[in-house]
């Protein structure tokens, strides 16, 4: 029996709504986008990736990275003497204004010690609210204060509240910036129990995991001693973002996340 007018428009209006989401899918996908793992780069890169390794192999070790956003701030020599202690790298997404420009001493410590430096932007604006020449000058500001201090500019990035499209895409490819997102946070602009920013980062904890804190709130430095402990019992080894995706090198404008 032939279906009726109202059926036959409804699995039109249908179809037609699935290949809008297609297409979008397909866009975005185009746009760069969608998210790669460290795992499945690591696969692409073979033998041949061309990264760095350092002493560490996360194709054999259970790794995982410590970043830090939005600093640095007052208790980042804190955190930086533990890091030191501990003998952990980190990955430091540093914002511009009021931070990298209120801090050189401690972003070119940061440095020096062998943690890798990171662009957050300018003033934490949501990059994808933002036309193209606003993402521009949030990533370029950032990138420009810190080589000042550095003598290099940045290869990643972090967009705030990892929010990205493809303008930032396009616009972090430019300037030779890989994004990067995260698997476990704690949440620490919300408390300053270090107890509970502790116990919420070792429960999310993963192998080839992305740990995000910010080093500017009371509670989070008094946290790290307890995370590293717990987790290196757990037998993970702490590597910065470009040692977790060695031998590949992350891409400029590629989105990655565990």
């Amino acid at each position: 029996m032939p279906e009726s007018a109202p059926i036959a428009r409804v699995r039109r209006t249908a179809a037609a709504a699935l290949a809008v989401v297609a297409a979008l899918a397909l866009t975005l996908a185009g746009c760069g986008t969608q998210t790669l793992s460290p795992a499945s780069v690591r696969a692409d890169a073979g033998g041949d990736g061309g990264g760095r390794y350092g002493s560490v192999d996360c194709v054999e070790a259970k790794c995982i990275a410590l970043t830090f956003d939005a600093g640095p701030g007052k208790d980042t020599p804190r955190l930086l003497d533990i890091l030191k202690e501990e003998k952990v790298p980190a990955t430091f997404f540093l914002l511009g204004r009021n931070h990298v420009l209120a801090h050189p001493d401690t972003v070119r410590r940061i440095a020096d010690e062998g943690h890798e430096v990171a662009n957050h932007t300018w003033s934490h604006r949501i990059l994808t609210d933002l036309d193209r020449d606003g993402i521009r000058e949030e990533l370029t500001r950032t990138q420009k204060a810190i080589a000042k201090i550095t003598g290099g500019e940045p290869t990643l990035m972090r967009p705030p509240q990892g929010r990205t499209n493809g303008d930032v895409t396009d616009i972090s490819r430019e300037l030779g910036l890989s994004q990067v997102l995260w698997s476990a946070t704690a949440k620490d602009y919300s408390t300053t129990d270090s107890d509970l920013i502790e116990n919420r980062i070792v429960d999310d904890a993963s192998a080839d995991g992305i740990i995000l804190l910010h080093d500017i709130y009371d509670g989070t430095v008094p946290a790290v001693p307890g995370i590293i402990e717990r987790l290196k019992k757990r037998g993970y080894t702490f590597v910065t973002v470009p040692q977790l995706f060695a031998p590949a090198v992350p891409k400029p404008g590629e989105v990655y996340r565990p």
